[in-house]
């Protein structure tokens, strides 16, 4: 029996969630992501925020680590003043999830970022975001589309060779790019859509959302990367 590899998604960490007769706090994730996770080939578990310092412990049971989206980067990780359109922090989450980023990269454990996860990535290896821009999150609560264009060599466009269509939300982006990290998709408008590390393990980021779409093929790449270093330990 082919054992599936066990993939790690973080969570949102909510101070009211209802159902039922219940309003309490709670760890979050759209349903989505488990469901791509599922659909690639793999097991999902769900990552809510913990101490720092049981990160590398926790990385060390996965095959492999999906940084989710969520709530913007607070700026003094990577050494900005707050622009008024910044939302509010997520400190417990910033914290735990970058101790995840820097735990799988130290394990070499394949590590993929979503949306804010691939603005974490950035910035975990010193890079900065842009805090606003405009064109990318039209209606709130609602994703919408467009083209991302890969660049021709790297990792991402051996996934995804042809302009394609993605499903976006979000108002921040990649300004500096962080150590040893290279843009691997662009939008029409230059925005860095893909980032990838070179001459590591799996690490990818994607600006866009692959759990609101069809499109299998950068969750089936992170699947068959914790497959394969599976199959080496």
């Amino acid at each position: 029996m082919t054992v599936r590899p066990l993939i790690g998604v973080s969570t949102y960490l909510e101070a009211e969630a209802r159902w039922g007769v219940w309003e309490l706090e709670a760890a979050l994730l759209p349903a989505g992501y488990p469901r791509l996770v599922q659909r690639a080939g793999g097991l999902a578990a769900m990552l809510p925020p913990d101490a720092p310092e049981h990160a590398a412990a926790t990385v060390a049971r996965l095959d492999g680590l999906v940084i989710a989206g969520g709530p913007d980067v607070e700026p003094v990780h990577y050494g900005a003043e707050r622009d008024p359109r910044t939302g509010p922090p997520a400190r417990r989450r910033d914290a735990w999830e970058l101790a995840l980023i820097d735990a799988a990269l130290a394990a070499r454990v394949p590590l993929l970022g979503i949306c804010r996860g691939m603005q974490l990535l950035n910035v975990a290896l010193g890079g900065t975001l842009v805090q606003h821009i405009d064109g990318h999150a039209e209606v709130p609560g609602v994703f919408g589309w467009h083209l991302v264009k890969p660049v021709p060599g790297t990792s991402y466009g051996d996934i995804a060779p042809e302009e394609t269509s993605v499903p976006t939300f979000h108002h921040q982006a990649v300004d500096r790019l962080g150590s040893g990290l290279t843009a691997s998709a662009h939008a029409a408008d230059g925005t860095i859509e893909a980032v990838e590390l070179s001459g590591a393990s799996w690490v990818l980021g994607v600006q866009w959302h692959p759990e609101m779409g069809d499109d299998l093929r950068v969750m089936r790449a992170l699947v068959d990367a914790a497959a394969s270093t599976r199959s080496t330990v």
